[in-house]
């Protein structure tokens, strides 16, 4: 006899959330609030609000039940998700952004006492573009309205824009942002982090610190027996995202690294080729993170400590910006790189101007066309893809020879040549919310002149 089960019985019981997603939620919460805080100066109110909604849906759910403790007189975030484990903590030390530590670690406190939180550095009284002195926009009523539309779901439902500046010949001519927000309020600009490393690559080179036809130097694979196919892979696979390497996931998500307090050194050297190198592109964060670890083997632990700062931002006047690590000291640069749209401004006159800054060379003569070149193996779909820059042009209704780094939740320095114009878009685009890039982009070169 069949006996009818009540339909409230058949309801499935959601499944508790994994260990795992409860520590990686914990430390996703304690590297926002720790970056938001310390290197932007924005309050947790705000930190919520924007860095941590709409986050990826398996950690979302999570977070208003992981309390956090933020410690201003020490830089240090911890958040608590076991009660048999310590929290998760994250720690400021000023220049170097904030450092997810492993679980268990007793993090030393940062020498500069924050009672309040520290708030943006002030403005760099310099003239633009080493500077913020003398920036005086003054949009056409053309150019705002289409500024205006990318703050109001113009390019995309849902969006939710932070920031805009336009550089025209190499003057601001239109700059807005979001409240909460400013010309001197960082965000994390995800994997626009890639194409800094595709310059800091660039910076290598011209230093004779690495070569980009060489086999990536990586200490885990140097003892390899060889042939070994890790052994072959060079820093221009590594750049143009077609190691062979084999990732876990599309994109190759590298949550444990940049919420795990797993070191780049931990994480990134152990998968296995599955691809000739050099015939297959896979967009993969683990790419760039070992791309950079070779800069590191390459040039010593001395200069690569201060490889950002001292050759890159520091010479172009982004003072707003950092490049953070690992416990362990590898940058994190496939994504943890904090700047506000005015450094990425800067950053995109320094591409157009072929890595020449204020008159000097910093980059080799002809890196830009190396970075926008398609020369390795593309995409299935949508933009090309050069050493670390997508790569758009009249299929996505732009110019020829335009090109971009962009970033999970709508981070985007498109640089469109032979309209000598610069547009960089900030976001905090929750969940599926996708901001048109190329639309926006078009909007700006069509009413510019």
């Amino acid at each position: 006899m069949l006996v009818a089960t009540p339909a409230a019985a058949q309801q499935t019981t959601p499944a508790a959330p994994a260990p795992y997603d409860r520590a990686i939620a914990a430390g996703y919460k304690a590297a926002m609030l720790c970056s938001g805080i310390f290197n932007a100066g924005r309050s947790e109110a705000q930190i919520e609000a924007d860095e941590l909604a709409g986050i990826y849906p398996q950690y979302q759910p999570l977070l208003p039940e992981l309390p956090a403790a933020i410690d201003r007189t020490t830089g240090v975030v911890s958040v608590t998700f076991d009660p048999q484990l310590p929290p998760r903590r994250a720690v400021f030390a000023k220049g170097r952004g904030c450092v997810g530590q492993p679980i268990g670690a007793v993090p030393s406190p940062v020498a500069t006492s924050y009672a309040t939180p520290p708030g943006p550095a002030p403005a760099n009284p310099a003239r633009w573009p080493q500077g913020d002195a003398g920036i005086a926009p003054r949009p056409s009523r053309a150019l705002a309205a289409a500024v205006d539309r990318a703050f109001t779901g113009g390019f995309g439902e849902g969006a939710k824009t932070a920031g805009v500046v336009i550089v025209r010949d190499g003057a601001i001519v239109a700059e807005r942002y979001a409240d909460g927000f400013g010309p001197f309020v960082s965000n994390r600009t995800w994997s626009v982090a890639k194409s800094i490393a595709g310059t800091l690559a660039g910076i290598a080179v011209k230093n004779g610190a690495a070569k980009v036809d060489q086999p990536a130097r990586i200490a885990a694979w140097r003892d390899e027996p060889s042939p070994n196919a890790r052994r072959q892979i060079t820093l221009d696979n590594l750049l143009r995202m077609a190691s062979g390497l084999h990732s876990a996931t599309a994109g190759n998500r590298t949550d444990a690294i940049y919420f795990g307090g797993t070191a780049v050194t931990e994480e990134t050297t152990g998968w296995p080729v599955e691809a000739k190198p050099g015939t297959r592109f896979r967009y993969a964060n683990n790419d760039i993170l070992l791309a950079v670890l070779s800069l590191r083997e390459g040039m010593g632990d001395a200069r690569y400590a201060t490889l950002p700062d001292t050759a890159l931002f520091a010479p172009l006047g982004m003072a707003h910006t950092v490049a953070e690590q690992d416990w362990r000291g590898n940058f994190i640069l496939s994504s943890q790189v904090w700047s506000t749209a005015r450094d990425l401004a800067r950053l995109g006159e320094f591409w157009r101007a072929d890595g020449v800054w204020q008159g000097k060379r910093l980059l080799p003569e002809g890196w830009m066309r190396y970075m926008t070149a398609p020369t390795g193996p593309q995409p299935a779909t949508g933009p090309g893809y050069g050493a670390t820059m997508w790569l758009f042009g009249p299929e996505q209704g732009l110019p020829a020879g335009s090109y971009a780094a962009q970033g999970n939740r709508g981070q985007y320095v498109m640089v469109i040549p032979s309209k000598r114009l610069v547009v960089v878009r900030r976001g905090e685009d929750p969940g599926s919310a996708r901001f048109d890039i190329a639309g926006f982009a078009k909007a700006v070169a069509e009413v510019i002149d």
